[in-house]
């Protein structure tokens, strides 16, 4: 079937959306593929779901491929399997809830593992039955509090989630495989450029997690890598490289802590400068300082209650690692009506002792080992403690990976330095082991006849994000470059000529084209060429012909979006030449 642009529900803008922030928000709106209704909610129009069905079916053979059997749940969801797990709770205010005429609680889906998890428990009953692998492609709602970037942050969205479930710890294991190996042939079949890289589970719970990153300069996650072994994290699972902690008898001849009135020096970097002021014998830097944040965090459901953090004092505590460490607490740093209720916390003078003292929960960075000294707080406005020794005058009640992760920091492995990268998120697997099937006490029989807890796991991949993900990586400064597997259509024939022949003849053209079982879009408007032309860059098909002034010369014009190359055909083997060209 030809599509005809005279008839297409289709309108392109010259001019960017003024709320859009990078590349594929503006294009896929300019070029007709999407319309706002809200925040972070969109219509996808003719275009964008010829694109997004096309993504659909790659995720979906792939997933066949390895044995996937698929299914659909509601969106809508029952209250109560979401308080078994305790994530009615944990989800917050980032889910969306109502609440039926009766009065009863439900939720729009953000996620399925209870339903998978109780499904397969009400129907499969022995070992005999595994292993199963389930999927749905299907539309998720979360309550994003700033939706950003078009599609790529909304608060609705189309998943692929898929669930694994077997009877032991190493059918987990080549089912966490297989997914790996799928996703990379789903994401290599849409010319995506990504990494994987090392994760945490989060709210979901479970052990061995890594996330697909689509590389791009405007992605909000940070992940690192190292050149030397190919190591790659994301920031929120990367672990400090610890340094060796000194043996206990040299840590009792170290010197003895001193306090010393520093004066107006709250900040690190007036501390330093006293610092190196005071003669201490050597200089001082930023690294030398510890650094205590204070916080107010509490688990769902329960009270707010104090977090220390102790970080070297030339590192930021990074948002996301804390969330990241924290979870599923919610946490806030301290206002000054906060410190105001606490006597003994003197902002900006915060030391261990004191929280320690106070009963307050202190978590250090891992680099604070046994025998490290520190300058830090004394408890006292305008004093400050020089040699604080860790593991002699304080014992922190554990360690925390909050601090930032800079370039230049050593790799986990320790084969090199880390450098930094962002990504967008493209797909995420865990092998979520028995969190949810204990949850719901989902036994089989196995086969010497006793129970067995079936054990998990969990993949995603973000199917409408895609779209906006591949035209991040696939545009250049004329429009969107769709690549052949996942372009609206194969070929664009502009009819660039007003010759009553020339019309025809691009008429016939398309008819043999889709013949051919090629999908044509035909630009018969009566428009100018130039607005043709803009549209057709616009728009983003890899092939263009051109049936123009060579027509009566017996030629029409290939071009390439991707590579901008343009060359002559001759009229007469045009069908099977660029039916040709398409193929390799």
């Amino acid at each position: 079937m030809i599509t005809r642009m005279s008839e297409l529900f289709l309108r392109t803008l010259r001019d960017d959306p003024a709320d859009a922030e990078v590349p594929s928000h503006k294009l896929l709106i300019r070029a007709g593929y999407v319309r706002p209704v809200a925040p972070g909610l969109y219509t996808w129009l003719p275009l964008g779901l010829r694109v997004l069905r096309k993504i659909e079916k790659i995720v979906r053979e792939e997933m066949v491929a390895i044995g996937g059997q698929e299914i659909l749940f509601p969106a809508l969801l029952p209250k109560a399997p979401y308080e078994t797990t305790n994530r009615w709770t944990e989800y917050g205010d980032g889910v969306f809830r109502l609440k039926d005429r009766r009065g009863n609680d439900y939720m729009l889906g953000p996620t399925h593992e209870e339903f998978f998890t109780l499904t397969v428990k009400g129907e499969y009953s022995s070992y005999k039955d595994f292993p199963l692998l389930m999927f749905q492609i299907q539309t998720k709602y979360r309550d994003e509090a700033r939706p950003r970037a078009g599609i790529l942050r909304g608060r609705e969205f189309i998943m692929k989630d898929s669930y694994s479930f077997d009877v032991d710890d190493d059918g987990l294991k080549t089912a966490y495989h297989a997914h790996r190996e799928a996703y990379q042939n789903m994401f290599k079949r849409m010319a995506i450029r990504y990494v994987i890289v090392s994760a945490v589970s989060g709210a979901m719970g479970g052990s061995a997690s890594e996330e697909f990153l689509a590389e791009s300069e405007i992605g909000e996650d940070t992940f690192v890598r190292c050149v030397e072994s190919g190591y790659a994290a994301n920031v929120e699972a990367v672990v400090t490289a610890v340094p060796e902690a000194m043996p206990a008898e040299k840590v009792a001849g170290l010197p003895p802590a001193q306090v010393h009135d520093t004066g107006d020096t709250p900040t690190i970097a007036t501390l330093v400068e006293w610092a190196n002021s005071a003669g201490l014998g050597r200089e001082i830097t930023a690294a030398d300082t510890l650094k205590n944040v204070l916080l107010k965090v509490r688990v769902p459901g329960g009270d707010w209650e104090l977090l220390a953090i102790g970080v070297p004092g030339d590192r930021e505590v990074d948002d996301k690692r804390l969330g990241a460490a924290l979870e599923p607490a919610e946490y806030a740093l301290l206002d000054d009506a906060d410190f105001a209720r606490y006597s003994f916390l003197k902002k900006g003078y915060i030391g261990p002792k004191g929280l320690l003292a106070n009963g307050v929960r202190y978590l250090v960075d891992p680099r604070v080992v046994d025998g490290t000294a520190w300058i830090t707080g004394a408890d006292e406005t305008g004093k400050h403690v020089v040699g604080l020794v860790a593991g002699r005058d304080f014992v922190a009640d554990g360690t925390i990976e909050a601090a930032e992760v800079r370039d230049g920091d050593l790799s986990p492995d320790g084969a090199g330095p880390l450098v930094s990268a962002r990504g967008i998120e493209i797909g995420h697997i865990f092998q979520l082991g028995r969190k949810y099937t204990d949850a719901f006490a989902a036994d089989v029989l196995g086969e010497d006849g006793k129970p067995v807890r079936l054990t998990m796991g969990s993949y995603g991949v973000g199917v409408s994000r895609l779209v906006a993900v591949i035209a991040e990586q696939q545009h250049d400064e004329l429009g969107l470059r769709w690549p052949a597997s996942v372009s609206p259509f194969d070929v664009h024939v502009v009819i660039a000529n007003k010759d009553a022949q020339a019309r025809a003849g691009a008429e016939e053209l398309a008819r043999d084209l889709d013949r051919l079982g090629l999908e044509v879009l035909l630009d018969d408007r009566t428009a100018s060429p130039g607005v043709k032309f803009k549209d057709a860059e616009l728009l983003g098909v890899p092939w263009i012909v051109v049936v123009g002034r060579g027509w009566a010369d017996g030629v029409v014009e290939l071009r390439n979006r991707f590579t901008g190359e343009k060359r002559e055909v001759a009229a007469d083997g045009a069908v099977a030449d660029i039916a040709a060209t398409l193929a390799s």
